[in-house]
């Protein structure tokens, strides 16, 4: 009557995937506090000792989550830009559906919603979370945004400052479907949320032609 609750047998290749995977699923539903390494294993199929073969922390299973799954959209981001040779509102469109897409359709959203509420307990994570996905995100929207002002299509504005405007409405979305969505039985449908933010956006920066 307790096999249901024993680590299953796995191909030794196929643990650091399935454990990040399951450690992913944790911290999603009860956080990174409240996560034990032992339930981590257990939702894998594995031992707590086998766990250990391949991550020594918590912290150390959490930054490979981060970067197994979100710094490589980062990277896509950086790449979409280098490549891209049209306007820059269409940059700004394409790099936020991109983060969207491959982000906020997954459980990788539930992400950003745990960093701002366990950021400060957890120093070196949020540290490590910084480095590679913030801070490389907000180098992407404002050179999308420099480019913009320097061509004259967006009017001048205050960069640092817009950034945080620019990614503020759809931090925003992210927090409210692990938050007060599963409270309240009400979700925002994300497409026409993304184009109304687009809209608001591109008349915002755009320069006045009059």
């Amino acid at each position: 009557m307790f096999a249901a609750t024993q680590p299953r047998r796995r191909r030794k290749e196929a643990r650091p995937s399935e454990l990040t995977a399951a450690a992913l699923a944790l911290f999603v539903e009860k956080g990174f506090a409240a996560t034990r390494l032992e339930e981590i294993a257990i939702r894998a199929g594995v031992s707590k000792g086998t766990l250990y073969l391949y991550f020594d922390s918590k912290d150390a299973l959490f930054k490979a989550v981060i970067q197994e799954g979100i710094v490589p959209v980062v990277a896509e981001g950086e790449a979409i830009a280098a490549r891209h040779d049209g306007s820059a509102v269409e940059l700004l469109e394409r790099l936020l559906e991109n983060w969207w897409s491959r982000i906020g359709e997954t459980e990788y959203a539930g992400i950003p919603k745990l960093m701002i509420a366990e950021a400060r307990n957890f120093p070196d994570v949020a540290r490590f979370y910084y480095e590679n996905v913030i801070r490389r995100g907000r180098a992407l929207i404002g050179a999308a945004l420099e480019r913009g002002m320097a061509s004259g299509e967006f009017r001048r504005l205050e960069v640092e400052t817009t950034i945080e405007v620019v990614i503020a409405p759809i931090l925003m979305l992210l927090i409210w479907r692990f938050s007060m969505a599963p409270c309240l039985g009400r979700e925002i449908e994300p497409r026409q949320y993304l184009a109304i933010h687009m809209e608001l956006l591109r008349q915002g920066l755009e320069r006045s032609r009059v």
